[in-house]
C-alpha cells in the first residue's frame, strides 16, 4: 500500500530563505546532473509509509540514508522510530486509526532540529523557491538532497514517470486531487528530478515539478557534513546556524 500524508504548507515568516545565503556567482558551477544514490543501498525502505500517513517524516529518514551513505556509512532509521516521531509531531495513536491524519513539513523540520528523528538531528533548514530552477538544483547538489512537498494529482497514481497529463491540470490532473505527499529528491538531470518514496526511486519530469511542487527545503545535517562547518562547494554553515538561533523560538 502507498500512503500519502503531507498536510498543506504552513507558512511561518521566521522560516529562513535559501536565497539569502546562496550566491551562485561565488560558487563553482552547479553540475547539470547530480546523483546521490550511487553510494547508497537500493533498499530504501517504506519507513512506515505503507501503514500510516507519515510521509513527511519518512522523507527525513530517506535523507539520513542519503547523507550517511555519501559522507561515511549508510544508516537506516528503523520504521518504529520514524512512526514514533510521527506520533509525537502529529498526535497519531496506533490504537486510534482516526488519529492518522498526516503532518506538516515545517512541523517535521522543527521537530527534527529540536528533538531529532531516531537519534538524528538536523542542524538547520531553509526554504527554497520551487520555481527557481537554479536554486532547486543547487540545493540538491550542495545539501545531498531536497526535502520536497507535492500536491499530487490522481493521474500520477498509475504513471511510471510522473508527468502532467495530456488533459492538463483539471480532473485527475488537478493539483492535490490524489493528496499531499512529501519526498526526498536525490537526483536530477536536464530532463527530470528523481525522489525516494515508498521504498523506491520515482522520476518526475521538470514540468510536473513546476506544476505540483508546493514547498521544498534545503536541510543541513551532521550526517552530511561529518562535523565540517563548510559544506561541499563552500556553503557557509556557521552563518545559517547563527541566523537560525536568532529566530528560533
Amino acid at each position: 500500500m502507498r500512503m500519502l500524508g503531507k498536510l498543506p504548507p504552513r507558512h511561518d515568516p521566521r522560516t529562513l530563505r535559501l536565497a539569502k545565503y546562496l550566491d551562485l556567482t561565488k560558487l563553482p558551477p552547479i553540475p547539470s546532473a547530480c546523483d546521490w544514490t550511487v553510494k547508497a543501498s537500493p533498499a530504501w525502505g517504506m519507513m512506515g509509509n505503507d501503514r500510516v500517513a507519515d510521509c513527511a517524516v519518512a522523507a527525513i529518514g530517506h535523507g539520513v540514508q542519503t547523507w550517511s551513505a555519501n559522507a561515511a556509512r549508510e544508516i537506516t532509521i528503523p520504521d518504529q522510530a520514524i512512526i514514533k516521531a510521527y506520533s509525537a509531531i502529529s498526535g497519531y495513536r496506533p490504537s486510534d486509526p482516526s488519529s492518522d491524519r498526516g503532518s506538516n513539513m515545517l512541523d517535521v523540520l522543527c521537530y527534527a532540529r529540536k528533538t531529532g528523528v531516531g537519534g538524528h538531528k538536523i542542524g538547520a533548514f531553509a526554504a527554497v523557491d520551487p520555481r527557481d530552477a537554479a536554486h532547486v538544483r543547487a540545493a540538491v547538489y550542495l545539501f545531498g538532497g531536497l526535502y520536497t512537498g507535492l500536491a499530487l494529482p490522481l493521474s500520477a497514481e498509475r504513471q511510471k514517470v510522473w508527468a502532467v497529463p495530456a488533459g492538463g491540470v483539471k480532473g485527475k490532473g488537478a493539483p492535490g486531487s490524489w493528496g499531499g505527499h512529501a519526498v526526498w529528491v536525490v537526483k536530477f538531470n536536464g530532463a527530470q528530478a528523481v525522489c525516494i518514496t515508498w521504498a523506491a526511486l520515482q522520476a518526475m519530469v521538470w514540468l510536473f515539478w513546476g506544476t505540483y511542487c508546493d514547498e521544498c527545503y534545503a536541510v543541513l545535517s551532521p550526517d552530511w557534513l561529518s562535523g565540517r562547518q563548510v559544506a561541499p562547494s563552500g556553503f557557509n554553515l556557521a552563518a545559517l546556524q547563527a541566523d537560525l538561533k536568532a529566530v528560533a523560538s
